[in-house]
């Protein structure tokens, strides 16, 4: 009886001794939020910004900014917004170049190691991808990217005397740098789930941070603001299309 309640009683301390451990680990894995990163930040075209500039949640559409460029938002109590536009080139048929705007927002955790952690609402976010040599329409679909920054920076521009933001993807490249454009108070839409669906909430993506970006259902555009964006297609129907142009040409080809 005396071994069962010895044995007990180290089974009891050896708990007490793993919560502690655990609670010790768990308050060194996120830091609080470092004042510095808070605000809106933009790369030097200083023409993409977070907000209601970029993104129409009424309306449901985008607004194309005059230049490429990004943008991050960071608030004091966790959330973030994003903004990408970017320009791709074709060097093999320069007048194809194509475009692709990304938006999107959820909240953001800071680790203990410097590094930060991004989790989108993931009914939220949006793309829209214009090719137009491709293309007749650009292809609008959600869009979810959940993101983790091996490390960042906030230091005075040597150049420009300004407040610079450098972030480090997850394998350690270097982003372009972003320049403080809002502060204290960040320009974005409110921080909350903005288009619900009946399937979705909105909650924050949960998991790996490699998970890829969500494009398999099209969206409503309403007015465009792009010049090819008169309407949006799905892209599974230029496959599907091909698939019966070229049944049709072998048909042709055994009749005639």
């Amino acid at each position: 009886m005396k071994d069962t309640i010895t044995f007990g009683l180290a089974l009891l301390c050896l708990a007490a001794a793993q919560s502690s451990t655990d609670d010790a680990t768990s308050s060194q894995t996120t830091r609080a939020i470092d004042p510095n990163l808070i605000g809106t930040w933009t790369t030097k075209s200083k023409t993409v910004f977070t907000g209601p500039g970029i993104y129409n949640p009424v309306e449901d559409k985008f607004t194309e900014p005059s230049l490429p460029g990004i943008s991050y938002s960071f608030t004091q109590d966790g959330y973030y917004e994003e903004a990408y536009y970017r320009a791709i080139d074709n060097p093999t048929t320069p007048s194809c170049a194509s475009s692709v705007l990304q938006w999107q927002h959820g909240i953001y955790i800071q680790l203990a190691n410097n590094s930060l952690s991004l989790s989108p609402f993931e009914v939220d976010g949006r793309q829209l991808l214009s090719e137009p040599c491709s293309y007749e329409q650009g292809i609008y679909t959600r869009y979810s990217q959940e993101e983790f920054f091996l490390k960042y920076e906030v230091i005075t521009d040597p150049f420009h005397g300004i407040k610079r933001l450098n972030l480090y993807k997850f394998d350690g490249s270097p982003m372009a740098p972003m320049y403080i454009a809002y502060y204290p108070t960040p320009q974005m839409l409110p921080t909350m789930t903005l288009n619900p669906t009946a399937s979705a909430t909105g909650a924050a993506a949960s998991g790996s941070a490699k998970r890829k970006r969500d494009v398999s259902e099209p969206l409503p555009y309403g007015k465009p603001t792009l010049p090819s964006q008169s309407q949006l297609l799905n892209p599974d129907i230029w496959w599907w299309f091909g698939l019966g142009a070229t049944a049709l040409g072998g048909v042709a080809y055994l009749v005639f």
